[in-house]
């Protein structure tokens, strides 16, 4: 027997997927996090999957993790103590930023404190110029001054970030070894090692987000590596990235940027594979866990990717799968303000206590218990026996709210389930009017613990027509993890003009990046199997000031083929400004190559078939729309291929519950995907 492992911590449950290769049977599992000791919840985790499901450690052949550490570690500023050496004259180039303000038209917006503090930034003399020929050289005992300067302040690390590098790096290279050898108790990192791309403000930030997560994303991969080795598990652990690819454990101890949106790129990874099985080309991917809610795009059966997605109040200037946090969680409070307003969020119960009606300590109202109470939770257990919702304890804990206010437990219930659905709708409207786009054109996919639990009321308010529940939704992160592909990002800045001149050496840079590409791949990666190279190309209409990307066909590119290039690039600007200057010079500022390997992918066993209406287990009392229904409670492990029934009901299973209104019908496909659809 040979096993492949797939595995998301999220804020209230660790999820896992467990593919047996020898038989093609894929089994699931959620286990709730332990705060107080973490790594403890994988460990039992693995435990159960070799009680229930046979998996010897000793038989796992892949074992992949996706982890929030990163991310948490910037949002709750909880990272390294940093200095950074900048060329003097221009230390102030995180503080100045774009001098742009988050929101534009508040007077109480405030940018985010930078991730390393103004007298943490030291100058060091020598100058590169744009053109990367060196005007003056890198004086080495500035570096040694700045060095011990840093020491004296007592941080964990440096950041090496030296103007235009990414045209050459030599002064930032001589610069790290000079910190290195002065102080070697410090960790260093150079800019145009982790992301070597124009604009320095871009650059410095990308470079110190990977220095501020880095000592904890380190920590926690080696007790990681170190107890999966003590588990008897000779798979080397792999990483999902921010890019929704994956990489070594190892290589992302240094490589921490990389992994900083690794939790979230899994799941819609996840979503997209198991999307195209059910032949849903355009899909709203809703990710609902205890503690957030997240959306994304897939068009045309692909995830959609981006630079510059906000982690906490910070950009983040590497390639990543689009995903916008839109509102609340399952664990997520309700409130009363002082002026006796109901508000939801954004504090969470997490899993420790968790909500109230888990039975855990938990004392104050959350959405689960809104659901509890209004009869939708509580009939049966939750995450694979590890729970039962009690109905007596989430009423204590919303009537919290409800007395105030002069509601029934019922009514105030029902009213934090409005407006944690109104929250997710507005945020919801904000990302497919940036993205030019009707969500009446998409189905919404749920997933995550409670995503099919709200799912279908959000798609009621946004006039969607079609609702996606998949077999398995409570662990889609996990099973991401098993479906992504070995990937990575490189990038050359060019300035070059799209015009014959350029071919050559376009095409030179392109053999570069591609034998860069491939070593990283067969032998970081040490994947043998087939490499795709997928080309993209920051450009602009030469004097702008912003570019945007094109996808370019792999034989233009290694051509030097730059009219066709150019004619990518008009087509692309055309599709998003419905303009496009075929007669004007464009230009290619960044080159920029996807190396992807894909390993083999677990085949998901249809259900058994089945035809007619399904069969309910038994009846429920469920409060909504001001009042109480008697409506069915069907067990997902029952539903057949082909099988149909009706809301307003209740789907339980072992990792979430479906809760389904009055409009929608439901079929099941022959993947097991619950389908729903608005009644006509």
């Amino acid at each position: 027997m040979s096993f492949r492992v797939g595995v998301d911590i999220g804020g209230t449950f660790i999820d896992f997927c467990l593919w047996n290769e020898d038989t093609a049977e894929l089994h699931s599992l959620k286990v709730l996090t332990t705060p107080a000791t973490p790594g403890a919840e994988l460990l039992r985790g693995l435990e159960i999957l070799r009680e229930r499901h046979g998996a010897e450690p000793e038989q796992i052949t892949s074992f992949v993790h996706g982890t929030t550490v990163g991310i948490n570690t910037v949002i709750q500023r909880k990272g390294a103590r940093l200095a950074m050496l900048a060329t003097a004259g221009f230390e102030d180039v995180v503080e100045l930023a774009r001098l742009r303000m988050p929101e534009a038209y508040s007077l109480f917006s405030r940018r985010g404190a930078p991730l390393v503090s103004r007298d943490c930034v030291f100058g060091v003399t020598g100058r590169i110029l744009a053109d990367g020929e060196e005007e003056a050289p890198l004086d080495e005992e500035s570096v040694v001054r700045a060095v011990k300067a840093a020491q004296a302040k007592g941080v964990d690390g440096i950041i090496v970030s030296l103007l235009n590098a990414y045209r050459n790096s030599a002064h930032e290279e001589r610069a790290t070894a000079i910190a290195e050898r002065v102080a070697p108790e410090l960790f260093v990192f150079r800019s145009t090692e982790v992301w070597p791309v124009i604009r320095e403000y871009e650059r410095t930030t990308t470079a110190l987000i990977n220095g501020y997560v880095h000592p904890k994303v380190r920590d926690y991969l080696d007790n990681l590596i170190g107890g999966l080795k003590a588990r008897g598990v000779p798979a080397e652990p792999l990483i999902t990235k921010s890019n929704g690819g994956i990489m070594s454990a190892a290589l992302g101890k240094r490589n921490c940027v990389s992994m900083v949106l690794s939790g979230t790129a899994s799941g819609v990874i996840g979503a997209a594979f198991l999307a195209r099985q059910a032949r849903q080309d355009h899909v709203i991917t809703l990710d609902i866990g205890g503690t957030s809610a997240d959306v994304a795009l897939i068009v045309d059966g692909q995830p959609q990717y981006g630079l510059g997605e906000k982690i906490g109040d910070l950009p983040l200037y590497i390639p990543t799968v689009s995903v916008t946090s839109i509102g609340d969680g399952g664990g997520s409070i309700a409130w009363v303000d002082d002026f006796g307003v109901l508000k939801v969020g954004p504090e969470s119960a997490g899993s420790d206590p968790g909500p109230a009606c888990y039975g855990r300590g938990g004392t104050r109202p959350t959405i689960t218990d809104a659901f509890t109470v209004c009869g939708f939770l509580g009939q049966h257990e939750l995450a694979y026996g590890a729970l039962r919702p009690d109905p007596a304890l989430a009423r204590a804990a919303i009537e919290t709210v409800a007395k105030p206010m002069g509601l029934s437990a019922e009514a105030a219930a029902e009213a934090i389930i409005r407006i944690a659905i109104s929250g997710m709708f507005v945020e919801v409207n904000k990302l497919v009017a940036r993205s030019g786009v009707d969500p009446r054109d998409f189905a919404l996919l749920t997933f995550g613990g409670a995503g099919p639990m709200l799912g279908c009321f959000l798609a009621r308010e946004l006039g969607m027509r079609r609702v996606m529940v998949p077999a398995r939704p409570g662990v889609v992160s996990a099973l991401g993890g098993l479906v992504a592909d070995i990937r990575n990002d490189f990038i050359r800045t060019l300035f070059a003009d799209a015009e014959p001149a350029e071919g050559p050496r376009i095409a030179r840079e392109a053999v570069s990046l591609e034998a860069l590409g491939l070593t990283w791949l067969r032998e970081e990666q040490r994947f043998a199997g087939p490499a795709q190279a997928t080309w993209f190309a920051d450009m602009r209409y030469r004097g702008q000031s912003f570019e945007i990307e094109v996808a370019l066909p792999d034989a233009a590119v290694k051509a030097g083929d730059t009219v066709a290039i150019a004619d990518a690039f008009h087509a692309a600007h055309e599709a998003i400004y419905d303009f496009a200057d075929r007669e004007a010079p464009a230009q290619i500022v960044n080159l920029r190559l996807v190396m992807a390997g894909s390993p083999p992918r677990p085949a998901m066993q249809p259900p058994p078939r089945g035809d007619g209406d399904a069969v309910p287990e038994r009846m429920l009392r469920v409060f909504f729309d001001a009042g109480w229904h008697e409506v069915p409670l069907y067990r997902r492990a029952a539903l057949a291929a082909g099988q149909h029934f009706a809301g307003p009901c209740v789907v339980a299973q072992d990792d979430t519950t479906s809760c389904i209104p009055p409009g929608f019908a439901a079929h099941v496909d022959a993947m097991g995907n619950i389908l729903l659809d608005v009644a006509e």
